[in-house]
């Protein structure tokens, strides 16, 4: 599946699109965590829930449930929420 990275992880990455596999959301994020360590510790915290400041969209769709079932074709969206006044 194809998976946009926010510009702020890329230096875990060295690029904002990647391809990557997983049945879920959680195994998606291992993934990219055996490859890229320490990514998902910016993504997920350590009770398995996605961080605050997170937002990931599976084929355009807001999803928050990282149990969320995964095609090999979709596309994931990894988007850094803004917050500020």
């Amino acid at each position: 599946m194809n998976v946009l990275v926010p510009g702020a992880l890329r230096s875990y990455t060295g690029s904002t699109r990647l391809q990557a596999d997983g049945a879920s959301l959680l195994a998606l994020f291992a993934e990219l965590d055996r490859r890229y360590p320490g990514l998902r510790f910016r993504v997920v915290d350590e009770q398995d829930r996605l961080r605050p400041n997170m937002r990931i969209f599976v084929n355009g769709q807001g999803v928050r449930d990282l149990t969320h079932a995964l095609q090999p074709d979709d596309d994931v969206a990894i988007v850094l929420a803004l917050s500020g006044g």
